[in-house]
């Protein structure tokens, strides 16, 4: 499923899916927590990347694998088989924080909305901070992996020429 597009391998499309959602659900993350202010005009979008950006990142990261299996069927050279062995590594970990992140995001939004319509408490209060702090962390992870998966694998492809 994840080989091909249109009779072109599918990694090297899917990949833009991600590396456009995902810096996008992370900067979206850093403004709604930032500014309170502008939350009721970006919310749906922090919504619809919280689940777009994971998706985009699963899909680049399973036609990855795919690709990564048809270099080994076609014998590739084990050193560049080392280098996107490296790159997939941190493409599962991509994965795995914008996933994170994802279900953050949401959890922000959601909790946001509901909290503007009834009197903040303490514990409302504690509990908002919390998700933001949250929020950001997995964004830095985010940013961190999404950065060096990009940085791994534009080493593996353009190293040698």
């Amino acid at each position: 499923m994840f080989e091909e597009l249109l009779g072109l391998p599918a990694h090297p499309l899917l990949v833009h899916a991600a590396v456009v959602f995902a810096p996008l659900l992370i900067a979206g993350v850093v403004v709604y927590s930032f500014a309170p202010s502008v939350r009721r005009y970006i919310g749906w979008a922090v919504l619809l990347l919280g689940v777009g950006a994971p998706i985009a990142l699963w899909f680049a990261r399973q036609s990855g694998e795919a690709l990564f299996t048809t270099l080994v069927e076609k014998g590739y050279p084990p050193q560049i088989l080392a280098q996107v062995d490296l790159h997939k590594d941190f493409g599962d970990a991509a994965a795995w924080a914008g996933t994170l992140l994802g279900v953050l995001a949401i959890a922000l939004v959601l909790f946001t909305h509901s909290a503007a319509k009834k009197p903040a408490t303490g514990g409302s209060r504690a509990t908002g901070w919390a998700l933001i702090a949250l929020n950001l962390l997995a964004a830095g992870a985010t940013a961190y992996y999404v950065f060096k998966t990009g940085d791994t694998g534009a080493q593996a492809v353009w190293s040698n020429i």
